[in-house]
């Protein structure tokens, strides 16, 4: 019997601190694990080393007959301390490395929420500072924890147990190949759809799948535009036309106003020769006036055709932003020209006092009822009556 016992003895395995050996949960307490790994004794494997990141009690993570890879922290004749969060350690430091060099992309989900960012784990603790976990601004992470992201290592100290990870870095390499694809794909001449972005007082920021294009203030409308927010606002939707692509520089050109009808073509069915429209002086020349009709739309009034006297200059009877009536002479909406005049409706109403005038005039030299003539004649008709 005692032969049998020492037989029994020399058949258990000797261990040494930094082996890595493997084994059988056997019993599962709320701090720690109990593992069968051949030795004398099962070995111990406290809750602190389960894991990289805090563990509330045992039985979250192992249960009874569950295989373990496990290293050796503690040899003592009847105590054998064991680490699975050591093994995982080097097996993650290795990969992470792998991955940091590469560049690949690691999924991975979000274990706690803390102050400054988000902590994974992947064999190792991991930390996802705020700035690193969007492209925009986040202020309140509670909802991320559970949430799977796509990471990659933006820094790694094994020495220091340091590991640094960013979805962001993920996100800004998807854009700027996204970017590539649609700066190829984009052709001068293209009417695409897009997204107000920014506005600045040259102009709009346009994202047009994924690239940000200028529209410059000048290509926002048909008519004269002060600030770009009179016309477009940020998050806007609206349909751009290409004018020009440098890839090199990923510069994209853009207008509005190309896709829009032109305000002479809106124009051209609300106007006739002989129609008296108001307008308002927008530029004074040394041979006219250019009176705006509507937005984008100019007719010119010769000087001639400014008063009904002569004139030097139209500033004599004209001012820059004064509202007047003209008359239409003529048009051609393909030529983009229109004849106006204010001296026919100033000559109308000249005539029309003038007839009056004449009209008084012809009443004063008119007879009031009957002539001498007439009340004499009829005076003799009655004598010779009498006779």
């Amino acid at each position: 019997m005692v032969e049998e016992m020492n037989n029994e003895v020399t058949k258990m395995r000797t261990f040494a601190v930094g082996e890595i050996v493997t084994g059988k949960v056997t019993k599962v307490e709320d701090k720690q694990a109990f593992v069968d790994v051949g030795f004398k004794v099962d070995g111990i494997v406290p809750i602190s080393e389960l894991a990289s990141l805090h563990v509330e009690k045992v039985s979250d993570v192992l249960s009874v007959d569950d295989e373990l890879e496990l290293k050796v922290l503690k040899v003592e004749d009847d105590e054998l301390i064991l680490s699975k969060r050591a093994v995982q350690a080097e097996k993650a430091w290795d990969e992470l490395q792998q991955a940091y060099e590469s560049g690949n992309i690691l999924e991975v989900e979000v274990a706690d929420v803390v102050k400054g960012g988000l902590v994974v784990d992947l064999g190792v603790r991991g930390f996802i500072p705020a700035s690193l976990v969007e492209r925009h601004f986040v202020e309140d992470f509670s909802d991320y924890k559970g949430k799977t992201l796509r990471l990659k290592v933006a820094e790694i100290d094994q020495e220091n147990n340091k590991l640094i990870l960013s979805q962001r870095a993920v996100l800004d390499q998807e854009l700027e190949e996204k970017k590539r694809s649609v700066l190829q794909t984009l052709k001068a001449g293209d009417v695409v759809e897009g997204r107000v972005q920014r506005l600045t007082d040259f102009g709009a920021f346009i994202d047009v799948g994924g690239v940000d294009g200028l529209v410059h203030i000048s290509q926002l409308a048909h008519h004269r535009v002060d600030k770009p927010s009179d016309v477009v606002n940020e998050g806007d939707q609206v349909r751009v036309k290409v004018l020009s692509v440098d890839q090199d520089s990923e510069r994209v050109s853009l207008s509005i106003k190309d896709t829009q009808p032109g305000p002479w073509e809106s124009f051209s069915g609300s106007i006739s020769v002989g129609d008296v429209l108001e307008g308002t002086v927008r530029r004074l020349v040394s041979f006219g006036a250019f009176i705006e009709l509507a937005p984008g739309v100019e007719g010119l009034v010769h000087i001639s055709q400014i008063a009904n006297r002569h004139i030097g200059t139209p500033s004599e009877v004209l001012s820059e932003g004064e509202k007047v009536q003209v008359k239409v002479l003529d048009v051609s909406i393909g030529d983009k020209r229109i004849s106006l005049s204010i001296r026919e409706l100033l000559e109308k109403e000249d005539t029309s006092d003038e007839d009056f005038q004449n009209y008084e005039a012809s009443k004063k030299d008119e007879p009031s009822g009957f002539s001498l003539g007439d009340m004499i004649g009829d005076q003799l008709k009655n004598i010779k009556t009498n006779e």
